[in-house]
């Protein structure tokens, strides 16, 4: 066996062995197509997430599909979907459905759920963010299956694209399902889809293949996972953002196709399934946050010299070393760092507001505790 090969094994043996584990499933694989849920697809994916239980693994399930429910529910075309009022409420409407039919299927292999709505604030905001944990937590100690969607009734941020002024810490039940997976520390995160893994025409060839296993996501790999998916708000390019994610906390990824009933058993057996994401070097704590989970404020630009100070890891952001301040911020608040070029290359907790910045220029505005490099992340 080549050694490529056998680190696939040792991968794949990692997620056999995984004990804390995030699943998210997407709308394709929930809802059938008449808008309802597909009790062919998600039946079998209930009985195995049981099963997994029963094994002594813990388990979140983050689940789409309630926008999609509560469409169908209310009678309304697609093309209503382009109003946001409307998808709120058809989001409302839908997750009372989705949740009873999660409720119905567990209960009849007694087990536990719990409804978990979140949104971005709950994990841009640190204090939240630990308050969620500490809830999950509980909630898995009890033996519940915490069920997590986006809370669209109140936010918007994954139903709206974002803008240039702000960033969201998440715009997809993907990228939400990897954020849960980091606070949780999770050793791995599962995306069930309606397709086999990520697809890619290799050298030479003329027919997409599945690619098994990936070591490193390179822009080869990036370029492969284009556009969005048919009925989801996400796409396989936001599998891979989540499955990077997933790999900089130290965890698993894998992409499989969710239509197939044996698609976890099968994972969690250890056989050759899906598309697999080997971790990488594991990024802790609050650094963690810093890159994936925090809602970005302010934008600051640097010179060179300060952007070197900060990739080595030798020192903390004086004023001095900011060229400008692009997008004002207050003390406390996350600002990306960003080089001349524009291109952001760190995040950092600011020791105090941009409006106080210009009052003294050897004043550090970023200690080295309070940055993370994204480029390690990478």
């Amino acid at each position: 066996m080549t050694s490529s090969q056998n680190t696939e094994m040792e991968v794949r043996g990692k997620l056999k062995a995984a004990r804390r584990v995030v699943i998210k499933l997407g709308t394709s694989t929930v809802t059938d197509l008449q808008g309802g849920v597909c009790a062919e697809r998600v039946g079998p994916i209930v009985c195995a997430i049981a099963q997994l239980i029963v094994e002594g693994r813990q388990v979140v399930l983050v689940s789409s599909g309630a926008v999609g429910l509560g469409r169908s529910l209310l009678g309304l075309h697609p093309s209503r979907l382009k109003d946001m009022a409307v998808k709120q409420a058809c989001a409302a409407a839908g997750q009372s459905l989705l949740m009873e039919s999660y409720k119905g299927l567990f209960d009849a292999l007694d087990r536990k759920v719990a409804q978990v709505l979140l949104t971005e604030e709950d994990f841009s905001n640190w204090s939240r963010y630990s308050n969620l944990r500490r809830t999950m937590e509980k909630l898995l100690g009890f033996g519940v299956l915490p069920i997590v969607n986006e809370n669209d009734t109140v936010s918007t941020a994954e139903l709206e694209r974002v803008d240039g002024g702000r960033q969201a810490a998440f715009s997809d039940n993907d990228r939400l399902a990897a954020l849960v997976m980091s606070g949780m520390e999770a050793d791995a995160l599962v995306l069930l889809t309606n397709v086999d893994g990520l697809l890619r025409t290799k050298s030479g060839g003329k027919t997409p293949e599945l690619e098994f296993f990936v070591g490193r996501v390179t822009p080869e790999i990036r370029a492969a996972a284009a556009g969005p998916s048919q009925n989801g708000r996400g796409g396989m390019t936001t599998k891979i953002q989540a499955a990077e994610i997933a790999m900089n906390c130290g965890g698993v990824a894998l992409v499989a196709n969710g239509a197939n009933p044996k698609a976890l058993q099968c994972a969690f057996a250890g056989e050759r399934i899906g598309t697999l994401f080997a971790p990488a070097s594991r990024m802790r704590g609050k650094r963690r946050w810093l890159a994936y989970a925090a809602g970005v404020r302010g934008t600051v630009v640097v010179d060179a010299g300060a952007q070197h100070a900060i990739t080595s890891g030798k020192a903390s952001l004086l004023n001095s070393g900011v060229v400008r301040v692009e997008r004002e911020f207050a003390a406390l608040d996350v600002v990306s760092i960003r080089d001349l070029e524009g291109r952001e290359f760190a995040r950092g907790i600011a020791a105090y507001s941009s409006a106080e910045r210009a009052q003294e220029s050897k004043r550090v505005l970023f200690t080295r505790e309070n940055i993370v490099v994204l480029e390690a992340a990478g």
